[in-house]
């Protein structure tokens, strides 16, 4: 089977030839450089710049030259050999023959993603270096990677979120067809996979849109990287396009199974329908018929787009990443309170007990980190599985100062307590690389802008300056204590060490997440694909938090005590411990909890 996305951006192979076109609204004149050749390009009213050609095939390198001077690659590029300052090669997609004709995914309330970043994740650092590892993730209890966002960025390290070509795969990782045999090879596992996309910016190095497309951004929405995205002014449409194939270009072409779309209340829309929900639209009338799921990075936590059909169906997205309840564990466990924990640190039992309850614990209450501003909409009506929810993720692990995971943050005993309660909730849980074995090696932040020492420097320099708010960092000399970005060696320091794997402590850390897996795909997920029924918790003065989630098939019910004292509770008769941080179980219908323990409990349904 072949798969091919036709799209009216970039180069199209067709039965009159190779067909290019460039959206460029505000350039003179656009002219295709083509291997050697330079060949006048045909304009229309609309900005689209377009040519046939019988003499470009697959292979052929081509770029567009602007206003007769500077030559830029196709911002719908399938491939850029030679980093995102060269010129693209035309990729025939029909030439892969894939063999997963009978995939069609798998049901959102067994997935368990991991968080890989490709080129740290495996010593070779490539599609095929992962395609290597996943039986292994497979037999741990995975059932979905998440590679981090993967478009052309410069240079040849880099987290992905300063891509610049959103369509071609990144060449440090390796081919298209690389990467299409990594999908295959995981679905032939039964693993799916999804893909970190970003449609809020671009990078800073690379990105020519400005030079023949200024329509492309607005300075009517500013962001912290710059102007905003125009998805609501003159020229929109075509803006909005751009990113609604690029979405269907990765579902379809290279059989994606489901995408985070990274920050998304960065894209400022003013119009109607909004950008989030005519992309969730377009998605679900274009693939109807296998499993697509669709998850929200979303500071803004509006449950708007999470809601449900009758069913069980999603509307729209499928979930978001549950920052609220990742945030009000890491307080709890570890005591920090500055940055964003801030708005946790002050009653972090009560934030969490809301969160694994309902998903968001900011629903329209103010933000102390933001001055007061109120965040967030009421999200108790939905089901738990409309969050995804986490420990560590590249984000929390790698935007410390020097990427400590949580396991070099906080005793062991706490992170088995918090690694049950986490894998065993309702939520869908996303574990990050290496946090199956509480791997040793840090995540810290690199990139590659070494033929730009100019914005080396300043990369350099802001990544130091983000911490100088911190109290840890006002002396000088601890913040020049900081990794380098830049520094190869930054780079090389991250990527995991797959050895540790048979050495303790990391094998009984190990062997612990697999059992967890095991209890989670037997007894939580056939819970999870009944109709959610809601869910309460409490608090208690001595802090135990009791949270109890009710499904048609059966209940299932968190007691933990977070203080330093013994705590006893009451079980009904035909409740069954399923875990215990602690290893035990009770001997009759109480329990007792001892400081800092946990137990997961299930009630089933006659």
């Amino acid at each position: 089977m072949r798969r091919v996305h036709s799209m009216p951006f970039g180069a199209e192979i067709t039965p009159d030839g190779i067909r290019f076109a460039l959206w460029a609204p505000t350039a003179k004149d656009v002219r295709l450089v083509l291997d050697t050749a330079e060949l006048t390009m045909t304009a229309d009213d609309g900005g689209w710049y377009r040519l046939v050609s019988q003499d470009a095939r697959a292979g052929s390198r081509y770029g567009y030259k602007i206003d007769g001077s500077l030559v830029v690659p196709d911002p719908a590029s399938r491939f850029q050999p030679d980093d995102v300052h060269g010129l693209s090669l035309v990729v025939d997609p029909a030439t892969y023959q894939w063999s997963d004709t009978a995939w069609t995914g798998r049901a959102w309330e067994e997935t368990v993603l991991y968080e890989v970043h490709v080129g740290t994740a495996t010593p070779e650092g490539t599609y095929a270096g992962l395609m290597a590892k996943l039986e292994e993730l497979r037999d741990l209890g995975i059932t979905a990677v998440e590679l981090m966002p993967i478009g052309e960025f410069p240079g040849r390290r880099n987290w992905g979120y300063d891509g610049v070509l959103p369509y071609a795969p990144d060449a440090a990782y390796g081919s298209p067809d690389d990467l299409k045999r990594l999908v295959e090879h995981a679905h032939a596992l039964d693993i799916m996979v999804f893909l970190d996309v970003v449609y809020n910016h671009f990078g800073p190095s690379g990105n020519y849109l400005h030079a023949y497309a200024k329509t492309f951004f607005t300075e009517r929405h500013p962001t912290p990287w710059g102007a905003g995205i125009n998805v609501d002014g003159e020229g929109s449409r075509n803006v909005r396009d751009f990113f609604f194939h690029n979405a269907l270009y990765w579902l379809e072409e290279f059989h994606i199974d489901g995408l985070r779309f990274d920050a998304v209340h960065a894209i400022v829309d003013d119009s109607k329908p909004h950008f989030i929900e005519e992309l969730a639209n377009q998605i679900r009338e274009a693939i109807p018929d296998r499993h697509v799921h669709l998850v929200l990075e979303n500071e803004a936590n509006q449950a708007r787009w999470l809601g449900r059909e009758a069913d069980g169906r999603p509307k729209l997205h499928t979930a978001q990443w549950a920052d609220d309840i990742h945030n009000s564990w890491h307080a709890l466990l570890t005591g920090e309170n500055e940055g964003y924990y801030e708005d946790y640190a002050d009653r972090p039992l009560k934030h969490l007990g809301r969160a694994l309850a309902e998903g968001f614990a900011y629903q329209g209450d103010p933000s102390p980190h933001k001055d007061g501003v109120v965040r967030g909409e009421p999200s108790g009506h939905l089901t738990p599985t409309a969050f995804v929810s986490f420990l560590q993720n590249h984000d929390q692990v790698g935007n410390r100062a020097f990427g400590e995971r949580l396991s070099q943050l906080i005793s062991p005993g706490r992170l088995a307590l918090a690694q049950g309660v986490f894998l065993l909730s309702p939520h869908i849980p996303l574990i990050f690389m290496g946090e199956e074995w509480a791997a040793s090696t840090p995540f810290q932040f690199f990139v590659d802008f070494e033929s730009e020492p100019d914005l080396a420097k300043a990369v350099r320099e802001g990544r130091r300056g983000e911490f100088k708010r911190f109290k840890a960092f006002t002396d000088p000399e601890m913040s020049q204590r900081i990794p380098d970005p830049t520094d190869r060696a930054t780079f090389e320091r991250s990527r995991i060490d797959w050895s540790e794997v048979a050495q303790s402590p990391h094998q009984e850390v190990l062997a612990q997440t697999r059992h967890l897996l095991d209890l989670r795909q037997t007894e939580i997920v056939p819970l999870l694909k009944s109709q959610y029924r809601g869910s309460n918790y409490a608090i208690s003065p001595e802090r135990s938090l009791d949270v109890t989630w009710t499904f048609t098939a059966g209940t299932l019910r968190l007691l933990a005590n977070f203080g330093e004292r013994v705590v006893n509770k009451t079980m009904h008769e035909s409740t069954r411990v399923l875990w215990s941080s602690s290893g035990a179980g009770p001997a009759t219908g109480s329990l007792q909890l001892p400081p800092w323990s946990a137990f997961i409990m299930k009630e089933t349904s006659a």
